[in-house]
């Protein structure tokens, strides 16, 4: 079965950052799905949550990269740890991956990642921005 969530980003095509980082990131390992279970397939997510909460499970302890609300819901009921995508860049942000992850959130929120005022100033502040 292919990586739901990588094919989706390789076919955005090679003016996507995203879709570069995939074909030209080695660390960055992209791995199949060999089934999802009834117990995520009930849920009625997308190729890629699901895809991602079937890795998950399969992987004890594996935390899930999921924005979804509906993927987060199904994670919770399943006891998957996750995080967002802002986790991410905070995570990175504290580790000194990055200088600053304000640049980063406005970039992703300008490619359609929508996160309140809000929710963006609360986690800045949790790093120090």
């Amino acid at each position: 079965m292919p990586e739901p969530v990588a094919t989706e980003i390789v076919h955005r095509g090679q003016q996507d950052i995203t879709a570069r980082a995939i074909e030209q990131t080695d660390w960055l390992v992209t791995k199949p799905v060999s089934s999802i279970p009834t117990m995520i397939t009930e849920w009625r997510l997308g190729a890629g949550e699901s895809s991602v909460l079937a890795l998950a499970a399969e992987h004890t302890g594996t935390e899930a990269i999921i924005d979804d609300l509906a993927g987060r819901k199904c994670a919770a009921s399943l006891k998957i740890p996750v995080r967002g995508t802002l986790g991410l860049v905070l995570v990175a942000r504290q580790r000194g991956l990055i200088p600053k992850a304000r640049p980063v959130i406005e970039d992703m929120m300008t490619a359609g990642l929508y996160l309140s005022r809000k929710v963006v100033d609360e986690a800045l502040s949790r790093v120090g921005e």
